[in-house]
């Protein structure tokens, strides 16, 4: 009894015909009905038959509903079913059903009005209309319709008084826009207006004042678009003037051949807003002045461009003095020929804003720029302001701000000292320059002195400057050059020697072949060798710098002074030998002359010739590559040489 309910295979032998799941599949898919299988129309003849399918699909409807009835879907299916059936009661119970289940579905609410338009059902339409906005005010979709119904069916005063339910709500521009066009379609423009005044009360924006000026103006209204843009100005809060109001107001006033009139919105509108947001602005500025400006408009307006960019900079980086040296050139450059008052105050705003940036640290690199700025504008005061007091003041104070016991400016004590002798205040001059060489003694500081003296033809203070500028600094050769060239150019020689002399025997300089070159080139240049020779010589025992015996040589050369440029080469020869550098005495080896016997005639004391003499001369390299005659005369010696040994080789056999 237990194994009742158990099956076994009997043959368990592979079935003859194997079946796989690809046939199976196939098999499946070839037994299916036709995809383009449609059921056959029916045609209702008779009033059971269509009232059999009404309640056959009211059956499909409702048990649809029952199982989903948040389907809004099938509701509207429903609804369109019986519209189509001409059932409007029942159409309007289910939309009322539907409503009922979500009064929120907007496509519920347009669907049921659209369903009774359609079917010219006016009142039933208006019915639902209002419904709908008074139960979803916010949906412009609705009162957009609605309006559109009362004004097809020739409802004027209908739509006006469905604007005024909506513009209670204080709706957005459309809204408004909508309700201006109604009254210009039904052309009342004094209406219009009126919508207008309530829109700006509603919502006091630039956006609400430029639509009704524009409307003023296309109604050909153009003193009543001027006031309301002026009224603009005045009823908007300042943080409401905006850069498209104010293009909008300039444009306007250019439409209206108002040239002056724009300019002058846009001059206020540029000073009023801040400088990042008047992009747009500017550009149409530029713009209208190259259409109805002057050359000088619109170089105001580039410059009113610049200005904002170099703002823009300093703002960023006021320690960057490059941007305040472009901001002090516009301005100086945008200056008329005879500047205004309000021009140079303007110049002189921006320099002291730049000048106010002191650098931060006391290193000399820091203030190498800042300095230039208190000298051009002192140069601005001095040439452009003509107000040279201002000049005095501004270097004055530059003078105090510098730390001068750290580092200073010979640029700037120089300055303030030209400007005295500009002014031919000599004494205030030497004064700034004393108290300079006294507090920060600099050697570029002494030679504008010594320069500035030397112009005016003061020797005897050059002198003293110049005593004083050794004493400072004995060990600068070039001091001590131009004070012996000083002396020389006054044809004062002993004096220009003296000093040479002093130079040279300080213990320290810090270019001494430079001094002891200018001393020996001073003493060739008065035709004194001897000096020069001695100076050399002087020179050598001092040092064996290979550049002092190329030197002393190369004069040598030049003066055709053979003796003594063998005397100098044979020393440099002795002198690298004892070095051992073998290079350096091949080269001057290769310098040594080859020494020939020469004759020449002797003259007696009557001027006549006495006979011949012999002596010696040297040849030197050049010379010899010079003169190709010396191989013919050393070829001939060879010969001659030869020809005696074999000569005397035959004797002794």
């Amino acid at each position: 009894m237990g194994d009742r309910g158990q099956t076994s295979v009997k043959n368990k032998q592979p079935a003859p015909m194997q079946i796989t799941a690809e046939q199976i599949l196939r098999e499946a898919r070839e037994r299916q009905e036709d995809e383009n299988y449609t059921a056959p129309a029916q045609k209702i003849t008779d009033p059971e038959e269509l009232a059999v399918y009404r309640l056959k699909e009211r059956k499909y409807f409702e048990d649809r509903l029952r199982m989903s009835k948040f389907a809004i879907g099938t509701w509207l299916k429903y609804a369109a079913f019986e519209e189509q059936q001409r059932d409007f009661p029942r159409a309007r119970s289910v939309y009322e059903r539907a409503i009922g289940v979500d009064h929120r579905n907007t496509t519920l609410w347009l669907k049921y009005a659209e369903m009774e338009m359609r079917n010219r059902h006016i009142n039933a339409a208006r019915n639902v209309w209002d419904r709908a906005v008074t139960l979803m005010p916010r949906v412009d979709q609705f009162w957009f319709k609605f309006i559109y119904m009362e004004e097809m069916l020739g409802n004027v005063s209908g739509a006006r008084s469905i604007f005024d339910r909506w513009i209670e709500w204080e709706p957005d521009d459309h809204a408004w826009s909508s309700y201006v066009r109604l009254e210009l379609r039904a052309n009342q423009p004094d209406r219009a207006r009126g919508v207008f005044e309530r829109w700006v009360q509603c919502h006091n924006q630039p956006r609400s004042w430029i639509k009704w000026a524009k409307f003023e103006e296309k109604q050909a209204q153009t003193a009543l678009a001027r006031a309301v843009y002026e009224r603009a100005m005045q009823e908007l809060d300042e943080r409401d003037h905006t850069e498209e109001f104010f293009v909008a107001f300039a444009q306007f006033e250019e439409r209206s051949k108002e040239a002056e009139r724009a300019r002058v919105v846009y001059q206020y509108a540029l000073e009023a807003l801040p400088k990042s947001k008047v992009a747009e602005l500017h550009k149409k500025y530029v713009q209208f002045e190259k259409q109805h400006g002057e050359r000088k408009g619109i170089e105001e307006v580039v410059a009113a461009k610049k200005r904002f960019q170099y703002e823009e900079a300093v703002k960023a980086d006021p320690y960057v003095y490059d941007s305040w040296f472009d901001y002090v050139k516009l301005e100086e450059e945008m200056l008329s020929d005879e500047p205004e008052l309000d021009e140079l105050a303007r110049c002189r705003d921006v320099y002291e804003r730049a000048i106010a940036f002191v650098p931060p640290a006391p290193e000399k690199r820091l203030w190498r720029r800042y300095i230039y700025l208190w000298l051009r504008y002192a140069i601005f005061e001095e040439l452009v302001a003509k107000d040279v007091q201002r000049a005095r003041l501004v270097l004055a104070e530059c003078r105090r701000v510098v730390p001068h016991e750290k580092f200073t400016f010979g640029k700037l004590w120089m300055h303030a000292a030209h400007l005295e002798v500009r002014q031919l205040q000599l004494p205030a001059a030497r004064k700034l320059l004393g108290q300079a060489i006294g507090r920060c003694p600099k050697a570029k500081l002494f030679r504008e002195y010594i320069q500035l003296e030397l112009q005016l033809g003061e020797v005897s203070r050059c002198r003293e400057l110049y005593q004083r500028y050794l004493q400072w600094a004995p060990d600068n050769c070039a001091a001590w050059i131009a004070f012996a060239e000083l002396e020389s150019t006054l044809g004062e020689l002993e004096r220009a020697r003296t000093i040479f002399g002093l130079a040279v025997q300080q213990s320290a300089l810090d270019m001494p072949e430079t001094l002891w070159k200018a001393y020996i080139d001073f003493e060739i240049e008065q035709g004194d060798l001897e000096r020069a020779r001695s100076l050399y010589r002087q020179l050598l025992d001092r040092t064996s710098h290979p550049k002092i015996f190329g030197e002393a040589e190369s004069l040598f050369k030049e003066q055709q002074l053979k003796d003594e440029r063998v005397l100098i080469l044979t020393a440099w020869r002795e002198m690298e030998e004892g070095t051992g550098d073998a290079e350096r005495l091949a080269a001057v080896a290769a310098r040594m002359p080859k020494r020939i016997k020469k004759k020449r005639p002797i003259e007696g004391a009557d001027g006549e010739a006495a006979g011949w003499e012999e002596y010696f001369d040297y040849i030197f390299p050049e010379e010899e590559a010079k003169a190709p005659s010396l191989k013919i005369l050393e070829m001939a010696k060879a010969w001659k040489k030869q020809k005696t040994e074999h000569h005397v080789a035959a004797e002794e056999e």
